[in-house]
């Protein structure tokens, strides 16, 4: 525990935990609204409890299934897709429904949090390297942050956009690592080690860059989509 490599692979946890459960965040809230005041907090306590219980198992599968050959390397590459999805995702959660009674509340939580987790478990997995110790430990110090600082959290996330590239940054360097730990092909990486920091160099540019491309791209298309106001608008707007 008091080494540098522990306290590194549990803050990448955490941070990796916090950036990915902003959206489960929301369906907590989102979930447990209509509820009266004195049970919206035992819907959130009781509902996180069992959302905690279920990423902290699926975790630990997925860090055991990681060990089986090339598992590691597929989970690398789709962690490459989720820090890419992290840039240029569309957030909406029109289709969480409001619970009407404290248990109906609870299942929507750790329905909604289980069928959303799966990046922030792929994430997880591969940043712990096989230590369920780390797993727990990372999930316990950040899940609690998320429920009850949740809204300072995406406040400091919407006001400092950069923190997004920082996170999906952090998840494109985890996937590389990931792929370069690959059983099958690790003592290539191994023997290279110049080759290897190249490639896990290119492979976080590569992300952030695709993402900043595919943003400008969307927002191009958007503002082609914009009505261009004609003679007969603006004579109208002034006579109003």
């Amino acid at each position: 525990m008091l080494s540098l490599d522990f306290w590194t692979i549990l803050l990448t946890i955490v941070f990796i935990d916090l950036l990915l459960a902003g959206d489960n965040a929301i369906v907590i809230g989102l979930a447990a609204r209509s509820l009266p005041k004195e049970t919206q907090k035992k819907a959130v306590i009781w509902g996180t409890a069992g959302a905690v219980i279920i990423r902290i198992v699926a975790t630990m599968l997925v860090v055991s299934l990681l060990k089986i050959p090339f598992l590691l390397a597929i989970g690398g590459v789709l962690l490459l897709w989720i820090a890419y999805k992290l840039l240029i995702q569309e957030n909406e959660h029109g289709d969480i429904k409001a619970g009407t009674t404290l248990w109906s509340a609870i299942q929507t939580i750790i329905i909604a949090d289980a069928a959303m987790g799966l990046d922030n478990v792929i994430a997880v997995a591969g940043a712990a390297h096989g230590d369920y110790f780390l797993v727990i430990l990372g999930l316990l110090i950040s899940i609690p942050i998320v429920v009850w600082g949740s809204t300072l959290f995406i406040k400091v996330i919407e006001k400092y956009q950069w923190i997004i590239y920082l996170g999906s940054g952090v998840l494109a360097y985890t996937a590389a690592k990931m792929i370069t730990h690959e059983g099958e092909f690790k003592h290539f990486f191994e023997s290279n080690l110049v080759f290897t920091w190249i490639f896990i160099a290119t492979m976080v540019v590569l992300v952030v860059v695709a993402g900043v491309w595919t943003n400008a791209i969307k927002s191009r298309r958007a503002h082609e989509k914009k009505p261009v106001p004609t003679l007969a608008t603006k004579k109208s707007r002034e006579t109003h």
